[in-house]
């Protein structure tokens, strides 16, 4: 299992134009489907005017969520387009929303898949690409006294420290990698809050 995938920098746009008609392409890193939906929203309310919003996206470290939408063009015209672009960068993270104005011309179904993939791929052109770590929290519990031996383990281990409080008994939550995880539940199996 792999810890590394690959997320876009920055949201970025590409532009395409064919017979008329106008595509404007949005790449938006993202982790959660309320980013999505506020992406879309704002994208619905500055481009109203526009005759589509079709987008695409992947979510998570082994690309786990996706969904292409066609928003009104022919079935797989426009949201296949888009999320192949997607896939073919091999990013995750992503939401791209391509913005059609249509120009008074039909394109035919061929048409619009190769304005859709291309508009798609100038905006993910557009980004530098970002490593993201594949991470878990661990919770544990220890009394103060053993403090010193706690934090000698999690520096060991290379292990980030989340959130820490120390009241009755002391409590940290602590990230590491996702692989690291059976090793670290090891190491901390005297601490880890079940």
């Amino acid at each position: 299992m792999t810890d590394i995938y690959y997320s876009i920098e920055n949201p970025t746009e590409g532009v395409y134009k064919e017979k008329g008609s106008k595509f404007l392409a949005f790449a938006y890193p993202i982790e959660t489907e309320e980013e999505i939906k506020n992406a879309l929203n704002v994208l619905k309310k500055e481009y109203f005017d526009a005759t589509h919003h079709c987008y695409a996206y992947i979510l998570g470290a082994n690309q786990e969520k996706w969904r292409a939408n066609d928003d009104g063009e022919p079935n797989h015209s426009a949201g296949t387009p888009i999320l192949n672009q997607i896939k073919a960068k091999g990013v995750s993270d992503v939401l791209v929303v391509v913005v059609r104005y249509y120009g008074g011309t039909k394109l035919g179904v061929s048409g619009l898949i190769q304005a859709y993939k291309t508009s798609t791929l100038l905006a993910l052109e557009e980004t530098k690409l970002i490593e993201k770590v594949l991470t878990v929290q661990i919770q544990i519990t220890y009394n103060y006294p053993e403090t010193s031996e706690v934090m000698s383990v999690v520096n060991k281990l290379g292990l980030k420290i989340i959130s820490q409080n120390f009241d009755l008994f002391c409590h940290a939550t602590l990230s590491c990698k996702q692989s690291m995880l059976s090793q670290v539940q090891e190491a901390l199996s005297s601490w880890i809050k079940t």
